[in-house]
């Protein structure tokens, strides 16, 4: 997936006016993210997995170096805790592979539908893993969540297929990702995206040999938008933040369901399952709760 939920941060202008501006723009990136996988989606059915990835990586690297030197180079050697910088990459790296990989086969929503559980997932591991504490009405949020997902996957012998069992991987990938960004808290946010988009461009470059096609001028300039889609809608997400409380402007990035479910039915014919329906309702729910606890508890 191509998005880090906004689970973390706080607004930095004050006012309804600009809470609205932040909700707005927020609901701008999910869109950019769903048009971005929605291209993916398209793309990885000609292209391998690590094609998309070299080349989108390479794009967004494009686009953000005259930023990262226009601020210069130092805060991306000198980090914090590198073990731990280096294990996101690799997690953030793990997880975009599992999201085209899941996207070849299954429909758009349904991988989308196990993306959008990993704040669930991280409010589940995070005691044990950063010392936060949950309450007991957030356990309960957390095993409704479990139950939501359970409820989409349908678990059988027909269902258990690799590309869902890649999806729940991959939605784990994101969880821990996601938890290793609370521990990097002083890391500034343009060195984490820098380090991502070269553990990304390294696993394609390893990759993308097996299984080259060149691509025609055309998907070669749709390839690249990948990277530069991502990378704007990151932008929208770092803007949302500093308008809004991240608390107010999270909430919006299930949105991406209802966009996927859409584009997903337009450009590639998916028709919902009702038990996906009803999965995705349960973890949205479950989510929302969560995210209700967190900001009542000013965490």
């Amino acid at each position: 997936m191509s998005s880090e939920p906004a689970t973390s941060g706080t607004g930095s202008v004050p006012g309804s006016s600009s809470t609205s501006i932040g909700i707005a723009i927020m609901l701008l990136a999910m869109f950019m993210f769903t048009l971005n996988d929605v291209m993916g989606k398209w793309l990885v059915a000609t292209y391998s997995v690590g094609q998309v990835l070299l080349i989108r990586s390479a794009a967004a690297m494009l686009v953000l170096l005259p930023f990262l030197w226009r601020d210069g180079l130092k805060p991306l050697i000198v980090v914090e805790r590198p073990g731990m910088q280096v294990l996101r990459v690799l997690l953030s790296s793990a997880e975009v592979y599992c999201f085209y990989f899941a996207v070849i086969t299954l429909p758009l929503a349904d991988v989308m539908t196990y993306w959008l559980a990993a704040p669930i997932y991280v409010a589940a591991m995070s005691p044990f893993l950063l010392g936060e504490r949950v309450g007991w009405r957030r356990w309960v949020a957390i095993m409704v969540g479990f139950v939501g997902v359970v409820v989409a996957l349908e678990p059988s012998a027909a269902s258990l297929t690799a590309p869902a069992l890649v999806s729940i991987a991959g939605s784990f990938c994101f969880a821990f990702m996601m938890l290793s960004g609370r521990a990097l808290r002083g890391t500034p946010g343009r060195t984490l995206v820098f380090w991502q988009i070269v553990g990304a461009g390294l696993f394609g470059i390893v990759t993308a040999p097996f299984g080259w096609v060149t691509p025609n001028a055309f998907d070669l300039s749709l390839l690249a938008l990948l990277g530069v889609v991502a990378m704007l809608a990151h932008v929208c997400v770092n803007r949302a933040l500093k308008l809004a409380d991240a608390s107010v402007v999270a909430p919006f990035q299930y949105t991406l369901l209802f966009w996927a479910v859409i584009f997903g039915f337009i450009v590639f014919g998916d028709v919902p399952r009702p038990a996906m329906l009803v999965g995705a309702a349960i973890i949205v729910a479950a989510g929302l709760f969560i995210l209700a606890r967190e900001r009542a508890t000013g965490r």
